[in-house]
């Protein structure tokens, strides 16, 4: 995909009420992009909801669910399942959530949303903190992250989502990061192609959460990709492979130290060289154990 192939069709409109260099509007412009017209969202409570700005205006040009913090995938089901008996099939249904809405408060509809394949897109832009209501850790909060609960830095590692929902055996989950368009847009595209229920893990920098200046959204995320802090894959019907910039990294020699990322934050000021080298040693972990998926994986091919 190149520049001259995305849709000039906005449906997102100037003037929402995101912060300057939102992560998560960035996602969301190129999602509906990617999705077109024929979308239905459903949001939970979150940033989001702020964004689309208030009744009776909004900043979507698609049809919008505004739905309890703990309900967004269980209002997704029951419109999926709506649409699949008037005959619209050709119409994505997209839940779109933050990681408070997903990770902790959401996880018990996500899971039974998975577990009874409906047709429909979960989304989860992760900003690793409840960031609409004060920048409180959540689930998704990284190991050493500064949030106004977590003063002194977050103890405890970020929950394995995609993972978790992989245990499922849904047919698609993938992760994307906004530095990376094509290869978001080209996932969303495809999930949309899938029948039965997929599931994206998106990397949403938010510049007062995270604590950067607004113009560095783009490098930021980027860096999360080099460093090998945020991992780009997709997995397919039970195959799992590398995509984007993730594919050359699995040599620890390519990944920058994770140091690039964590000095462009504020959130991270406070860490030791202690932690620091704890939180490289989490990321070379991550990778270690992605090969020897990709290993057993290869070895399952062959016989």
């Amino acid at each position: 995909m190149s520049i001259n192939t995305i849709p000039r069709e906005e449906l997102l409109l100037k003037g929402n009420a995101s912060c300057p260099g939102c992560g998560a509007t960035l996602i969301l412009r190129y999602m509906l992009k990617a999705l077109g017209p024929k979308t239905m969202l459903v949001i939970p409570a979150c940033c989001t909801s702020v964004i689309a700005g208030p009744y009776p205006w909004t900043a979507f040009k698609v049809p919008t669910l505004h739905i309890a913090f703990a309900a967004s995938a269980a209002a997704g089901s029951g419109m999926s399942e709506a649409l699949e008996k008037m005959g619209m099939n050709d119409v994505n249904v997209v839940v779109w959530a933050g990681d408070g809405g997903t990770v902790d408060i959401g996880i018990q509809a996500l899971s039974g949303a998975a577990e009874r394949g409906h047709n429909m897109i979960y989304v989860c832009y992760d900003n690793e903190a409840y960031m609409n209501t004060g920048i409180q850790r959540s689930g998704s909060t990284p190991y050493g992250a500064w949030t106004t609960t977590t003063p002194k830095g977050n103890r405890s590692l970020k929950k394995d989502v995609p993972s978790i929902v992989m245990s499922h055996r849904v047919p698609y989950v993938a992760t994307v990061n906004p530095a990376f368009i094509n290869d978001l847009m080209s996932k969303f595209k495809k999930a949309s192609r899938i029948r039965g229920f997929k599931y994206i893990h998106a990397l949403s920098p938010c510049p007062p959460g995270w604590r950067y200046d607004s113009s560095l959204t783009i490098k930021v995320a980027r860096e999360a990709v080099l460093t090998g802090m945020w991992i780009l894959y997709e997995w397919e019907n039970g195959v799992f492979r590398l995509t984007g910039p993730s594919k050359t990294l699995l040599d620890r020699r390519r990944r920058r130290p994770v140091e690039e990322y964590l000095k462009l934050q504020g959130r991270f000021r406070h860490l030791t060289r202690e932690e620091v080298k704890r939180i490289q040693e989490q990321v070379d972990e991550s990778w270690r154990r992605i090969e020897e998926m990709l290993e057993s994986q290869e070895s399952e091919d062959k016989r």
